[in-house]
């Protein structure tokens, strides 16, 4: 969680402008062109290129994460049916391929008010980014199981969303 005293930001603003700010108190690569914001995370599986795209005619905050996860054609049934099993199990976003590149990602929509009244607050910062790096290091494995593993789908939601206890 990220320590409030060390943010430069008002309790709300505009949702790319909130971003910023947050990327910035993580110390996080990004860059940013008007309504879009980019930025790199290190993962415990993959670096995560985080994309934010302000839609202000819509009021609509597009939130992409990127695994680092390319599908060849030859995978894509088996990666369709992973991404159908996992989506049915999500609150909040989804999972998908783009068929031209075989980009993986994780994508995330949030209407965020309209007008002057368009704005994001810490909190909602924080949740957006971060449950979209949740999600990824979630099914990250699942990913690799089908992809490199040679494991079904069902195989690998089971073998990788095992639930531990205790610490090692």
């Amino acid at each position: 969680m990220l320590d409030e005293t060390a943010f430069d930001r008002d309790e709300s603003a505009a949702p790319i402008d909130m971003l910023e700010s947050y990327f910035a108190a993580h110390d996080w690569t990004y860059s940013r062109e008007d309504e879009e914001i980019v930025a790199k995370v290190k993962g415990s599986w993959a670096e995560y290129e985080l994309r934010a795209i302000w839609r202000e005619e819509d009021s609509v905050l597009q939130f992409l994460a990127f695994p680092d996860v390319r599908v060849a054609q030859g995978q894509r049934s088996a990666i369709y049916e992973t991404l159908g099993r996992i989506n049915e199990q999500l609150w909040i976003g989804h999972f998908e391929l783009w068929s031209s590149s075989g980009i993986l990602l994780f994508r995330h929509a949030a209407m965020m008010g309209a007008g002057d009244s368009a704005g994001m607050t810490l909190e909602e910062a924080e949740l957006l980014v971060e449950s979209a790096i949740d999600e990824c290091e979630r099914y990250y494995p699942v990913f690799q199981f089908v992809l490199w593993g040679g494991k079904s789908p069902t195989e690998a939601i089971e073998s990788a969303l095992i639930d531990t206890q205790g610490e090692a």
